[in-house]
């Protein structure tokens, strides 16, 4: 069966400024699909739209809002000009941790900062948009999940249960969608080499640089290969989820460190 053909539809992907929804747009840019990026950094974006149009996206639409505001994802996504708001594709790429500590020395701002994040925002998002998908008859949610989901691991307690949470709501959803053309998939990394580290350590390179020692982790590149490869399955397939590690992990808590 031929591969679904992106050329010319719209793929949106949240928190697209750098790390893995970056190297999405660039993945999806050489498919030939129009892109509609968001992020807080907007001049990120936009510093981006050149490369991404070279490497082949027929045009290039950026949004600058927090996925966090309910009322921010709303008016930006109701005010979409036409030629935009016809999402083929979407990936809920948006998503941080804050901290390793233990729960009872957890900070509540962190764990609001997490869930209202990596659940809600996800959550936010796809309600603006699955209906529309399911009117046109085609559509594809991507979300972001981790290993994190099936083991929690010492100190990633509330990030743990965001990412249990977005396993079980795209499981949901998928099930809810049962009878539509809309696919639903999850890709779920383990340790990829980004800013993930240096958000959780609120800057302490050297801190989020101990992380990766001794370990050749994941590439933002290879989970970017994997959604694209999810996306561009024949429309009868849909790839429920993508359990993915570097050779030296096993899971959220074993690693080969050489």
């Amino acid at each position: 069966m031929p591969k679904n053909d992106l050329r010319d539809r719209v793929v949106f992907i949240t928190g697209a400024s750098a790390g893995i929804g970056a190297a999405c747009a660039r993945a999806f840019a050489r498919e030939g699909a129009r892109l509609l990026l968001a992020a807080r950094r907007l001049e990120r974006l936009e510093s981006l739209k050149g490369e991404l149009q070279a490497a082949g996206a027929p045009a290039v639409h950026n949004l600058k809002f927090d996925v966090q505001d309910r009322k921010a994802v709303e008016s930006a996504l109701q005010s979409l000009p036409k030629e935009w708001s016809a999402i083929d594709v979407l990936v809920n790429n948006a998503g941080l941790s804050r901290g390793l500590d233990k729960l009872w020395e957890g900070k509540t701002d962190d764990w609001n900062e997490m869930i209202d994040t990596n659940v809600k925002g996800l959550l936010w998002v796809t309600r603006a948009l699955v209906p529309g998908m399911i009117e046109r008859g085609r559509g594809h949610v991507i979300n972001l999940g981790s290993t994190a989901q099936e083991l929690a691991y010492p100190g990633g307690n509330v990030y743990c249960g965001t990412k249990a949470a977005v396993k079980l709501i795209n499981d949901g959803l998928r099930q809810d969608l049962l009878g539509t053309p809309v696919r639903v998939t999850s890709i779920d990394p383990g340790m990829v080499e980004t800013e993930f580290s240096e958000v959780r350590f609120r800057g302490d390179a050297e801190r989020a640089a101990r992380v990766y020692r001794g370990v050749t982790p994941l590439a933002a590149e290879d989970v970017a290969d994997a959604i694209v490869w999810a996306a561009t399955r024949p429309a009868h397939v849909n790839i429920a989820h993508v359990l993915m590690t570097t050779i030296d992990q096993a899971n959220s808590i074993m690693f080969n460190r050489k």
